[in-house]
């Protein structure tokens, strides 16, 4: 019987190291460009997604109490909603969610490098740095998981420092009658309301999913598992709110919108001065880095699980695992080449200003958490048969949750390209389920080794 390798520091280290430490940090100005400086609403859009998040964590973690089998979200689409449903998850994941927010997060990992060196930040620099750090990451998991596991744990631990020294000098130092203070400099016009802030939120929070996939290799999975989705994201809400409003009123609204990403490197120097501020953004490297080697973690397992089910072409190759270590090969490969095309979708969006305040890691967003509330409905069903016994459990956090994501979902619609990003995602999950019948029509598949 295979050993399992992670605790639950791992699993909560795993969802606070991939939510928090890219987003926050290159965020910030996308946010108030939404809400037109006003910090107020930007804290108000932070807690009505941390409603999804928080609820939905807590949802997932009543299924994820019911099972053990490889694969974590996929799994329970897979045995409460049905092969079609977890084929559609499963490509949708995989062929868009995961890489494009690898693409992105290994673009500003390219960003914090150039400022902490000083070098010249031109796409192609960024393009090569993107691809030169996902490989990096790709094979320090593919090659040990354990290291892979380490990584984690310690790059969420400093990416804590610069979160919470930024949020103490803002309240310190900032100027606290900023937080009520309406922004009236408008940096281009915006379409839609304030809500649409809710997507550049959403993907800030984003990545707490993703700790399932080692759900059948963390130890007493069925206990660890609910307990990291509960503490993680009631951390990642308060340290949010903290850095949020400890930035703005330290830098300003206007400021932080002027001057983009730039606007943590100034705060720092601020601050700290020249040698404080490389110090910070050491460490911002090394969180950034932190949630891209999350990513990747989770991603490395995907066609993995989906291959167990056959939902891939060369399921066979794919669902075969190095015995040393625990790995396999073939789907780390199918994972690493798709990151790399959304690599060069991103930079090809850059360089043609394709998505004005925005990147392709919203792509993804607002379908994820259509796709959720499939699962949250799951947990309302399994209450009604007498499976989750907990009224509470079954039923109320579920209900918030669907409530949460349903913010998310019209609130990311505010912005018109989103309508663009669902059709994308359609056709990925049409494509799945075209997959899908075609496989069955060559007749049933064996799914016992996924048990």
């Amino acid at each position: 019987m295979e050993k399992k390798k992670y605790g639950l520091i791992t699993a909560i280290t795993m969802i606070v190291g991939i939510v928090i430490g890219s987003g926050i940090f290159f965020k910030s100005d996308n946010i108030l460009i939404y809400t037109n400086g006003s910090i107020e609403k930007g804290i108000v859009v932070f807690s009505i997604a941390a409603i999804g998040i928080i609820f939905g964590s807590l949802t997932i973690g009543v299924l994820a109490s019911k099972t053990t089998a490889a694969g974590g979200i996929i799994t329970y689409a897979d045995e409460y909603s049905g092969r079609k449903v977890a084929c559609g998850f499963g490509w949708f994941l995989g062929f868009v969610y995961f890489p494009a927010l690898v693409a992105v997060l290994a673009w500003v990992t390219g960003v914090y490098i150039c400022m902490l060196f000083g070098i010249e930040a031109t796409l192609e620099t960024l393009l090569y740095l993107s691809l030169a750090s996902v490989a990096i990451c790709f094979f320090v998991n593919t090659v040990s998981r354990r290291l892979g596991g380490y990584y984690q744990n310690l790059s969420t631990f400093i990416k804590i420092i610069p979160l919470f020294l930024m949020a103490i000098a803002g309240l310190v130092y900032g100027d606290p009658k900023l937080i009520v203070n309406e922004t009236t400099i408008k940096l281009g016009e915006q379409s839609g309301t304030w809500l649409a802030a809710l997507g550049p939120v959403a993907f800030s929070y984003d990545g707490w999913v993703v700790s399932t996939s080692i759900a059948h290799e963390l130890k007493n999975s069925k206990k660890t598992l609910p307990l990291a989705l509960t503490i993680g994201p009631i951390f990642v809400l308060i340290a949010y709110i903290l850095y949020f409003v400890g930035i703005s009123i330290l830098v300003g609204p206007e400021e932080i919108m002027r001057l983009g990403d730039e606007h943590l490197n100034v705060a720092a120097l601020k601050i700290f001065g020249k040698n404080g501020a490389k110090v910070i953004l050491t460490f911002i490297v090394v969180s950034v880095t932190g949630t891209l080697n999350g990513f990747i973690l989770g991603f490395i397992r995907l066609p993995y699980s989906l291959a167990l089910r056959k939902m891939l072409p060369f399921s066979s190759e794919i669902e075969k695992v190095d015995k040393r270590t625990g790995v396999s090969k073939i789907s780390a490969i199918f994972a690493i080449v798709v990151s790399i095309v959304w690599i060069w979708l991103n930079y090809i969006t850059q360089k043609y200003n394709m998505l004005p305040n925005s990147d392709v890691s919203e792509i993804p967003i607002v379908a994820s958490y259509i796709l959720y509330i499939i699962l949250y409905f799951n947990v309302i069903k399994l209450y009604k048969k007498g499976e989750v016994p907990s009224f509470i459990k079954g039923v109320i956090i579920p209900i918030l949750a669907i409530i949460g994501s349903s913010i998310i979902v019209i609130g990311g619609l505010q912005n018109p390209i989103t309508i663009y990003y669902l059709i994308i995602c359609s056709i990925v999950i049409c494509l799945a389920l075209l997959f899908l019948k075609v496989q069955n029509n060559k007749g049933e598949v064996e799914l016992e080794k996924i048990k």
